[in-house]
């Protein structure tokens, strides 16, 4: 299964923002549209990401309060990537070992969507669940032992 997948299933809604943008209208975003990550966009490039992780230490870093922050100085301007292409598993393996929640999905220097940790679970459990279904009706299905299945 590869990132593709995902995202036929989950669409190609995208958020972004620029990163002279002030930080405090990029959580008001997130805030509204009930989302964790906002794309950080410049010039038609992908530049970084903001997530909740970056906003709450800047909050934390400034008393509090984001005050008149840009967003470029708190996004993670070295996110993790991956492409279209991108088996799940190697997908699930570099989210755990860099800890990220958010992956931006590139093809070539387009951007094509955004994968959680979340939608890379939802699917490898799915698929599990429709493994499992299938050999539950192999097995009910499965000759008695003795029984001539030939006919002829």
């Amino acid at each position: 299964m590869k990132v593709t997948d995902i995202l036929r299933v989950k669409g190609n809604t995208l958020f972004t923002v620029s990163p002279d943008q002030a930080l405090a209208e990029a959580v008001q975003t997130m805030s509204e549209l009930d989302i964790g990550s906002l794309v950080v966009m410049e010039h038609g490039d992908l530049v970084g990401m903001l997530t909740f992780r970056e906003v709450i230490n800047a909050v934390v870093a400034n008393g509090g309060t984001v005050g008149t922050r840009r967003v470029r100085s708190v996004m993670d301007d070295a996110p993790l990537t991956c492409t279209p292409e991108t088996e799940i598993d190697e997908v699930r393996r570099m989210m755990l070992l860099r800890h990220a929640r958010y992956m931006p999905v590139l093809d070539k220097r387009t951007l094509m969507g955004v994968i959680s940790f979340y939608d890379v679970a939802k699917t490898v459990v799915d698929a599990q669940d429709f493994e499992n279904k299938m050999l539950k009706a192999y097995i009910r299905d499965w000759p008695a032992e003795g029984s001539d299945t030939t006919t002829g």
